[in-house]
């Protein structure tokens, strides 16, 4: 094993970059610095290299270009003219040994058979993995072969690589028919090539190879007028629109791309009303040629539209811009969300991340990212599938992270909201839903039940059956009685409702835990190399020394949920017995009482207060104020005596460090009902979900069953699944 591995194809358009994808987020969850870097690129006709903006932009790989390749192939074609193939060698490895000395891994990857010279581009790839030290995993594709091709092809490159002295971790066969799959791997694993390789397959799958409008903007360097945005919309018909309007109307197709001059622009105004109506086809975009653009006031009209129609332009006549369709290659872009997330799905859904993380990663670290964290959670939310409802069914950005946690299968998810407007909404954004659960609660089946319920909870107060009616209608009243009423596991909503409005239902009948007297709050705070728990900063003005000690002892579950080992600060202005007051006094009453607590629940749990924050967080500062202390410069878990100092600092750490801050995540409720910011983003809803989802497992006891299974291998877990 190393520290490297080298991904190496044989064939053109192989599908590599699904593998460089899923490969980048299994390396990013368990190591903390991952570099990537391609040794050769070809820079003869484009000086920004596909892969390395695709890779650096979605893993956040804060390197410039040139750091991360080698030597571009204009350059080495005219070393390799002269000779001196050894200075192309030397340039990679200065280069590739710059990236050593501040990444704990590198991914490399090889180059893309775009030419013609395809034995010397295999021969480059293996001498380079030898030069670097980095074992290789071999990609090959199965497009559209009989299975003895796509054996006999893999047990060549195989051997080929043998041959050079390559140390081959696994092979991976892409884009083959699923049919085939297990018959490929069986005859792998038997013949004598393959012995002692682990060899996975990934079935073909069309989405990920039909181009979008930006792989046609790449291909062409097309100049885009209008529809920025909507650059990933799919392209499944070309259309040359070289006919009177009403013959171009009969011959559409729905998501074509219009090719058509740059003076039609009676073809580009009915284009716009086509794409506008929901009777018609959708435009994928427009390709205007001869260099013509539309006057600004066609601009003006089409931008006020809404629909930001995605229009191209190109310099050459029609005729000569069609010619270079016949080389169009879908590509996964840098900013096709969707695409990545398919890509990534797909390599998880079909290769065995564990033996693949045992046969790669060298060794465990104590270090945590934020994308560890946040595959980690992931990962524990689809261990044992909940259900999960969303209230806020029809915002946008709902929608797009509801897709994300289905192909993903994090949770099962029900959207509430008028069913017809969420279908359309999906089918515009081009959004895969089938398996949401989508209910109206004004249709619901179990309306009426709801009402008679909260009635009956609540007519002590004086309400009238109406007036359950009327609140029951509400979205985050009927999410939060499907909580109650065991339809969902969690709740997640905020993105469009206030606070107020998410968690008002969940304090008149979802009501607290046993013995526990209030609902506080928690962020996971993701620093560069470690998570931290701050609680509460969201909901408690100023709580006293009993309930201080209750949000210490719940925030110390949390963390013990989610893998982060509770080592617990009272923060205070002073530390130890050092300082007087009032503030502080509250602070220590606090401490005790926890500790007093948790010697009947958590007797391992350590608990320090009043602490001040440097002196629970720096080693070198708890030396001298706190040298006995076992949670001084040590802890994991903060504890504010306020919400104003809490707030406060969880916002000037996160703005400050550049931390990224998950939450507020709610605790001491009898079902996880959790609240997102108005401005949050996609990854804040899919995170949010599934922390839900992981609260929802421990409430249900699976998360103390695991832990008793990895004691008691005879205890067996059987999920419940609604």
């Amino acid at each position: 094993m190393s520290d490297s591995l080298y991904i190496i194809t044989k064939d053109v358009n192989s599908g590599k970059s699904v593998v460089s994808l899923g490969l980048m987020d299994l390396l990013q969850r368990n190591i903390c610095r991952v570099g990537f870097f391609r040794p050769l690129i070809d820079d003869e006709f484009n000086s920004r290299d596909h892969d390395i903006e695709l890779i650096s932009k979605w893993c956040n790989i804060d390197l410039g270009h040139d750091e991360m390749y080698g030597i571009g192939m204009k350059k080495a074609k005219e070393l390799f003219s002269k000779g001196k193939t050894d200075e192309i060698t030397e340039s990679i490895l200065k280069k590739y040994k710059n990236l050593e000395d501040h990444y704990d891994f590198i991914l490399c990857e090889g180059t893309d058979y775009t030419g013609s010279a395809n034995t010397f581009e295999f021969n480059f790839n293996a001498n380079t993995a030898m030069n670097l030290g980095c074992p290789v995993l071999l990609v090959t594709s199965g497009y559209r072969q009989s299975v003895d091709n796509v054996v006999q092809s893999t047990e060549m490159a195989v051997l080929s690589l043998q041959n050079e002295g390559c140390d081959i971790t696994a092979v991976i066969v892409n884009r083959i028919d699923p049919d085939k799959a297990e018959e490929i791997v069986n005859i792998l694993k038997s013949g004598k090539y393959l012995e002692g390789i682990s060899v996975y397959t990934i079935p073909e799958y069309a989405y990920l190879n039909m181009p979008i409008v930006g792989d046609v903007a790449d291909m062409l360097k097309a100049d885009i007028i209008s529809g920025n945005e909507r650059l990933s919309h799919k392209i499944k018909h070309i259309m040359i629109a070289d006919m009177r309007v009403e013959n171009f109307l009969k011959q559409l197709k729905d998501d074509s791309l219009i090719i058509t001059a740059g003076d039609r622009v009676d073809i580009l105004l009915v284009s716009l009303i086509t794409d506008l109506s929901s009777l018609s086809k959708n435009i994928s975009g427009i390709l205007l040629t001869g260099g013509v653009k539309p006057a600004n006031d066609i601009l003006t009209l089409i931008n006020s539209s809404g629909r930001q129609i995605p229009i191209l332009g190109a310099n050459e006549e029609t005729a000569s811009v069609y010619k270079h369709f016949t080389g169009l290659i879908a590509r996964i872009m840098s900013y096709d969300t969707k695409k990545i997330t398919k890509a990534i799905s797909i390599f998880e859904k079909n290769v065995d991340l564990s033996d693949l993380e045992q046969k790669v990663i060298t060794k465990e670290t104590t270090i945590v990212t934020p994308k560890m964290f946040e595959f980690e959670i992931i990962h524990k939310a689809k261990k044992y599938l909940q259900h999960i409802v969303l209230p806020e069914g029809e915002d946008d950005r709902i929608l797009k992270a509801a897709e994300i946690l289905l192909q993903r299968k994090v949770v099962q998810i029900t959207l509430l909201g008028n069913k017809d407007r969420i279908l359309n909404k999906a089918g515009e954004m081009e959004l895969e839903l089938e398996d949401a659960n989508i209910v109206d609660p004004w249709k619901s089946n179990f309306l009426d039940e709801y009402i008679r319920t909260y009635y009956d909870l609540r007519k002590h107060k004086g309400i009238s059956e109406e007036f359950a009616r009327d609140i029951m209608t509400d979205v985050s009243y009927f999410g939060t009685m499907m909580l109650y009423k065991g339809d969902a596991d969690g709740m997640v909503s905020g993105a469009v409702h206030t606070t107020g409005d998410t968690i008002r239902p969940a304090f008149e009948f979802i009501k607290t835990k046993e013995n526990v007297s209030i609902i506080s709050s928690v962020f996971f705070m993701c620093l560069q190399d470690r998570v931290l728990v701050y609680g509460d900063c969201a909901v408690n003005p100023k709580p006293d020394s009993q309930q201080l000690a209750e949000i210490a002892l719940s925030s110390a579950q949390t963390a013990m949920n989610f893998s982060i080992a509770p080592k617990v600060a009272m923060l205070s202005y002073s530390t130890g017995e050092s300082g007087k007051g009032e503030e502080v006094e509250r602070v220590r009453e606090a401490a005790e009482i926890a500790r007093e607590k948790a010697g009947k629940i958590f007797p391992d749990l350590k608990i320090e207060g009043p602490i001040q924050y440097d002196a629970a967080v720096d080693p070198d500062v708890a030396k001298t104020k706190m040298p006995e202390s076992e949670v001084a410069g040590r802890a994991t878990v903060f504890i504010f005596p306020d919400l104003n100092t809490g707030n406060n600092t969880y916002k000037a750490v996160q703005r400050s460090a550049g931390a990224v801050a998950i939450g507020p995540i709610l605790q001491g409720l009898n079902a996880p009902v959790n609240d997102l910011s108005r401005g949050c983003t996609v990854p804040d809803i899919v995170n949010t979900v599934a922390i839900t989802a992981i609260q929802a497992q421990a409430e249900r006891g699976f998360i103390h069953d695991e832990v008793k299974r990895r004691n008691d291998p005879n205890v067996c877990l059987t999920p419940f699944n609604k």
